[in-house]
Parts: structure tokens; C-alpha cells; sequence
């Protein structure tokens, strides 16, 4: 190692792994929760026209005020809680922690989780606690407030639905996390658009509690937009974190312009809905394979022990990238997840997994 490196790279940072992204090109790309649908020609027509009008020569609107409205009057957010806005939902994980962050500040979360919460964590200094989920990737509600008691996190982040697992915790469980926590509670609801539970009506109730959200898995992932709804309070001093200028004025204007159309992206979740169905019967009767239950755009399931990297190695050869997750956490030892796609995606997935089989 670069002696200047080892020297003045925090440990910490030196310890971590840059997040890989696999290139994708010429493959069905089942790996990323993404939406596979696209617009229709005449749409695009009409966001270019909204694009060209936009002034690149000028700084974007720094507090993004009409995107805001857009996004209050859509999803119904409470109007006496405040909004922030990320570039993506990982931006605003990082300001969450750059706010709290300090001596003896501990990020508590169940395992296994959204890895950004562990990276971000070390790449600001705060240690993480991860606290492993039961066997059926419930929560464990004993061991958890155990731990908050024992290291009274400053934040506990909870993915509702989880990812990489797809399951919906029990509220009343998460309620309870909200009682005992000393800090705040986010819930991340990055997969709202696939399930029909949220803790939105609870904004207010608890004065710990921030809700995560993004639009990516409706369909704008490129645009790079996150949101989290929260007491006033709690999100004025979590701006002071915000780069200026954070969402990019092409950003803007694209989202607002989707969400006028927001029809259009909720007929697309539920199309991915009804092929999630599907996919989860089909790869239940193949043999060797158990899928989990999901409520989110994807579906974790384990095959038997040992053949997990070979089959995830052997799909992308057959022109199917999925993701794998074996040894990424002991909980997911032999376990793969696949993106709900189109039903010609994922007509084709289910193909090359069961002649692999």
C-alpha cells in the first residue's frame, strides 16, 4: 500500500469496498429492483419538449419548492410534516448520519439489511450494530430492544418492506422500536409502490420517527430522487447537511413531469405486482428452490446448499443477470433474488433456471 495512503486514509475507509455495480450490457437485467417498463413514444416527446425549455446556464431552484408540491399533493403527505429531497434515497441516509454522527454514537439496524446503511455509517465514523432477523427474517423484537437498550443508537433504520429479503415486518413490532429508541427511528419505504402498508398515517404520533422514501422503483431510478417526510424540527437540522443545489434542475423538471403522469407509473406497479405473483408460483414448484414471501419488486429465494454462486454464474452466461447474495450475510447462505421484469424477462429467467436446474 501507498505509504501516504496507509497513513492519512482513514481506516476505516481503507476497510470498506467500493459498491460494484456489474455491467449489464447485453444481458436481461433482473439484479436491481428496477422497473422494466418504459414510456411511451408520444411521453418522451412531451418530457423532451418539458426539457428543452430548461435554462442549464442557471443554478437549479435550491429548496425545489414545485417539485415538493408535486410530491406533496401525490403521495398525500401530511402538510405539518416536513420534506427534504436527496439525490436518491442514499444521499439523504448520508445526511441522517452526518447530522448525528459524534463520540460514542452508535447506528443500530436488523440484519440482513440495506448495505448502505453499514457503508454509509463507516464512511462518516459512526460504529454500526447489526442485529440478526430470525430465521424467517422476522424481526427479532427481544434481541433488538436488548441492543437498544445496550447501545442507545442515536438512529435505527428499518426497510419496510426489507430488502434484500422482501418481507413486511409486523408494525406493532416497529412500534415498539419507536417506544424504545432514544434517537430516531427511519423507516425506509424505498418499496411502498409494492405493498399496500405504510407508516405515513403515523407521522406525527411519534416524534422519533422519519420516513425514507424514493422514486426509483417507479420507474425513475436514472433521475436519482429520494424524499423523506419528517417533524420539522428533525429535518431543519438535517438540511444544514444538504449540498447546495443538490437536485440538478433536469431532475426537477423530469419529475414533475412523471408525476403528472403518475397513472401511467401506478399501472406499471401493478403489472409488476401481478408477474411478482406469477414468478413467486413458478419458482416454487421448481425443484430445490424456495422463495420467500415478498411485498416488494423482487423475490429472494435459496436453492440447495452450495449451488448458489454456480447458478448465479451460470445465468449470466445463459444472458440473465440476477444477484447474488451468498456470502454477503451468514442469514443468506445459498440465496439468490431476482428483479420482477417484464413477463418476457421473466418467462426468460425461469427458463435458464429450471434447464440449469
Amino acid at each position: 500500500m501507498n505509504a501516504a495512503i496507509g497513513r492519512w486514509v482513514r481506516p476505516e475507509i481503507q476497510a470498506l469496498k467500493a459498491y460494484h455495480v456489474p455491467p449489464a450490457q447485453g444481458l436481461v437485467k433482473l439484479d436491481a429492483m428496477e422497473n422494466p417498463y418504459t414510456w411511451p413514444e408520444s411521453l418522451k416527446e412531451q418530457w423532451l419538449r418539458a426539457l428543452a425549455d430548461v435554462s442549464l446556464n442557471r443554478y437549479p431552484d435550491p429548496s425545489s419548492q414545485q417539485l415538493k408540491a408535486c410530491l406533496r399533493e401525490v403521495f398525500a403527505l401530511p402538510a405539518e410534516q416536513d420534506l427534504l429531497l436527496g439525490n436518491g434515497s442514499d444521499e439523504l441516509i448520508q445526511m441522517i448520519l452526518m447530522t448525528l454522527a459524534g463520540p460514542e454514537r452508535v447506528v443500530l439496524a436488523p440484519e440482513p439489511t440495506f448495505s448502505m446503511y453499514r457503508i454509509i455509517s463507516a464512511t462518516v465514523g459512526v460504529p454500526y450494530v447489526g442485529v440478526p432477523l430470525r430465521d424467517n427474517f422476522t424481526l427479532d423484537v427481544p434481541a433488538t430492544l436488548a441492543a437498544i437498550e445496550e447501545h442507545q443508537p442515536a438512529v435505527v433504520f428499518i426497510a419496510y418492506p426489507s430488502n434484500p429479503t422482501g418481507n413486511l415486518f409486523a408494525a406493532a413490532d416497529i412500534i415498539a422500536i419507536l417506544r424504545a429508541a432514544p434517537g430516531l427511528v427511519v423507516v425506509d419505504e424505498a418499496y411502498s409502490a409494492f405493498c399496500d402498508e405504510s407508516f405515513l398515517g403515523r407521522l406525527g404520533e411519534y416524534d422519533n420517527l422519519l420516513l425514507l422514501r424514493t422514486v426509483s422503483k417507479l420507474g425513475l431510478a436514472g433521475l436519482r430522487l429520494g424524499y423523506l417526510v419528517g417533524p420539522p424540527a428533525w429535518l431543519h437540522e438535517i438540511d444544514k447537511t444538504r449540498l447546495p443545489y443538490n437536485i440538478n434542475v433536469l431532475t426537477q423538471t423530469s419529475a414533475e413531469f412523471a408525476l403528472a403522469h403518475y397513472d401511467m407509473l401506478i399501472d406499471q406497479t401493478q403489472r409488476i405486482r401481478a408477474e411478482r405473483q406469477r414468478l413467486q408460483q413458478a419458482l416454487a414448484q421448481l425443484p430445490g428452490v424456495t422463495p420467500y414471501p415478498s411485498e416488494a419488486n423482487f423475490i429472494l429465494f435459496r436453492v440447495a446448499p452450495g449451488r448458489a454462486p454456480q447458478l448465479f454464474a451460470d445465468l449470466r452466461g445463459a444472458g440473465v443477470l440476477i444477484k447474488n447474495l451468498h456470502g454477503s450475510h451468514p442469514a443468506l447462505h445459498d440465496s439468490l433474488r431476482v428483479t420482477v421484469g417484464t413477463p418476457e424477462e421473466n418467462d426468460a429467467f425461469l427458463q435458464a433456471l429450471e434447464r440449469l436446474l
